[in-house]
């Protein structure tokens, strides 16, 4: 898969500056789809020439003009396909963390837990980023009432993974941890 369908997935919410996109990655796709300013510019503007989106400047007072971009009847069609066309392959996890644990064995393990601990934080503020998005989501509304009446509930569905992944990723953190403290009694 490519950037290509992320940026226009991410278009269904409406129109959008680069700005904004890139705003809505860091707490909607990048968890499963990373991807930096730069590379959202170039993409945009690859769908606009490939008629996928459409982009409207924005003249602004005190800031430089701005260019909104929205998907095209042609845009929508090619996600559509995208969307009903199995994935190509199975979700791989490339973790540098994880080949540091995989070598750990001989090396100093506090800065194995030190390494683990950075970990728990990171994971701990994308969880309060991700619970934060679905508070606004909800507004007040329950996740069964908001699934029933929401007309869009990928995003929701999304971040429910994100949140289920980054829940996964801190107990596993926690999990290494105590296996370590115990080694450390036992020696």
């Amino acid at each position: 898969m490519s950037l290509r369908y992320a940026v226009l997935a991410a278009l269904l919410e409406g129109e959008a500056s680069g700005y904004e996109l890139s705003k809505s990655f860091d707490v909607s796709l990048a968890n499963f789809w990373p991807a930096t300013p730069q590379q959202l510019y170039r993409e945009l503007e690859r769908l606009a020439q490939d008629g996928l989106v459409e982009a409207r400047t924005v003249q602004q007072e005190r800031r430089p003009n701005k260019r909104m971009f929205t998907l095209t009847g042609t845009g929508r069609a090619e996600l559509a396909a995208f969307a009903a066309d199995p994935p190509k392959r199975p979700t791989a996890v490339r973790d540098e963390l994880l080949i540091k644990i995989q070598a750990m064995d001989g090396g100093d393990p506090d800065v194995t837990r030190a390494l683990i601990e950075e970990r728990m934080g990171w994971v701990r503020g994308k969880l309060d980023r991700y619970r934060r998005v679905r508070d606004r989501l909800l507004e007040g509304r329950t996740e069964d009432e908001y699934l029933r009446t929401s007309d869009r509930v990928g995003p929701y569905l999304t971040l429910m993974a994100g949140i289920g992944f980054e829940e996964e990723n801190l107990r596993w953190c926690e999990r290494a941890l105590a296996v370590l403290r115990q080694r450390v009694t036992l020696g």
